[in-house]
C-alpha cells in the first residue's frame, strides 16, 4: 500500500507499525525518524520558524489565520504523482497540520481516489485508538493491536510504580509567549505519570491564559513543553517561565518528541514525567536528552 502522511505523528505511527517502506510522502516537519524527511517525497511545505521568538511565531500564526491564509502548502502535483492509496491527515489543529478538507478538495481537483483518514484524538486513550484505526486502514490490524498492547503494558507499569504515592500538582505550559494551558491529551499524560494536572483543559483545546492563572493553583512542578520545539529550545524558553513560579520546580521537556505529537512516543513522555514527579520510584531520573531542570 502506498501511504502518505501529512503530519509528523502519523509518520511516527506508520514506522511503529513497520510500514516505513510503504510510506512515499511526508511533510517538511516529519523528523522522526530523521530519514523520513530525506528519503520520502515532501508533499507539504511551510515556513521555517527557526530564529523567531515565541511571540513572533504567535503573531505570524494569528495574522495568517485572521486573514484566512493557510500555514501549510500542499504540493498537489507531487502528491498526485505519488498515486497514494491512503493519506493520513487531521482536523484537530490548523496550527499543527493541513486540515483534511483541504486534502479532499485537492484530491477531487486532481482526480485522485486515495482514502483519506483523519486522526483527531483529544485524549490519551483516543490517541491509542488512532493507532488501531491506521492499522486497520493499512491492512495490518494485528500489528496495531500488538503495538497498543505493548504501550498499555508500559502505562500499567508506571501506574504500579506510582501507586500509593503523593500526587503533586503539575502545571504544563504548552506555549510561553503568550502562555497557553495544557489541553487535549497532555493532562492525561500527567495523570498517568502520577500527578494532578492543574490549570489544564483535559480533552479540550489548549487556550491562551495568563501566568497568574497558571500559578494560582500553586503547582509544585511546572513542565515547559512548547509545541514545535525540542529540548534545547524548550529550555531556552523555560528560563523566562521560572520567575512566575517561585518555589516550584520548573522543567523543560522535549515537547515535540514526548508531549505534543499524538504518536507512540507519548508513552515515553509519561515515563519521563513520572521520573520527574516521583524520583524515589524512578531513581535513574529522566533522560538528560528528554528533560532538564531549570529551578
Amino acid at each position: 500500500m502506498r501511504l502518505v502522511s501529512l503530519l509528523p505523528s502519523a509518520t511516527e505511527i506508520v514506522y511503529a507499525l513497520g510500514l516505513g517502506d510503504d510510506l512515499v510522502g511526508v511533510t517538511f516537519e516529519c523528523d522522526e525518524p530523521a530519514s523520513a524527511r530525506t528519503e520520502k517525497t515532501v508533499v507539504v511545505g511551510g515556513r521555517d520558524t527557526r530564529g523567531l521568538t515565541p511571540a513572533e511565531i504567535d503573531e505570524y500564526v494569528r495574522t495568517r489565520m485572521a486573514n484566512g491564509e493557510d500555514l501549510y502548502t500542499l504540493h498537489a502535483g507531487a502528491l498526485a504523482a505519488l498515486d497514494p492509496e491512503l493519506i493520513l491527515t487531521q482536523d484537530l489543529c490548523r496550527v499543527c497540520a493541513l486540515p483534511s478538507g483541504h486534502v479532499n478538495d485537492a484530491l477531487d481537483h486532481l482526480g485522485c481516489r486515495a482514502e483519506v483518514l483523519s486522526l483527531d484524538p483529544y485524549t490519551l486513550n483516543q490517541v491509542l485508538e488512532t493507532f488501531l484505526e491506521v492499522g486497520m486502514a493499512a491492512g495490518v490490524p494485528e500489528r496495531a493491536e500488538a503495538l497498543v498492547a505493548g504501550l498499555r503494558h508500559r502505562l500499567a507499569a508506571v501506574a504500579g510504580a506510582v501507586a500509593g504515592r503523593t500526587r503533586p500538582r503539575v502545571a504544563v505550559v504548552e506555549w510561553v509567549d503568550p502562555p497557553f494551558t495544557a489541553g487535549h491529551w497532555v493532562p492525561d499524560l500527567v495523570s498517568a505519570a502520577g500527578g494532578v494536572p492543574v490549570a489544564a483543559r483535559g480533552g479540550q483545546r489548549s487556550i491562551e491564559t495568563t501566568y497568574a492563572d497558571l500559578a494560582a493553583p500553586d503547582p509544585r512542578i511546572v513542565l515547559v513543553t512548547p509545541c514545535g520545539f525540542h529540548l534545547d529550545g524548550a529550555a531556552a524558553q523555560a528560563a523566562a517561565v521560572v520567575p512566575h513560579f517561585p518555589g516550584a520546580q520548573v522543567w523543560a521537556l522535549d515537547g515535540d518528541s514526548l508531549i505534543v505529537r499524538p504518536g507512540p512516543r507519548l508513552i515515553d513522555g509519561v515515563e519521563t514525567i513520572a521520573a520527574i514527579l516521583h524520583p524515589a520510584a524512578f531513581p535513574q531520573g529522566p533522560s538528560p536528552r528528554s528533560a532538564r531542570r531549570l529551578s
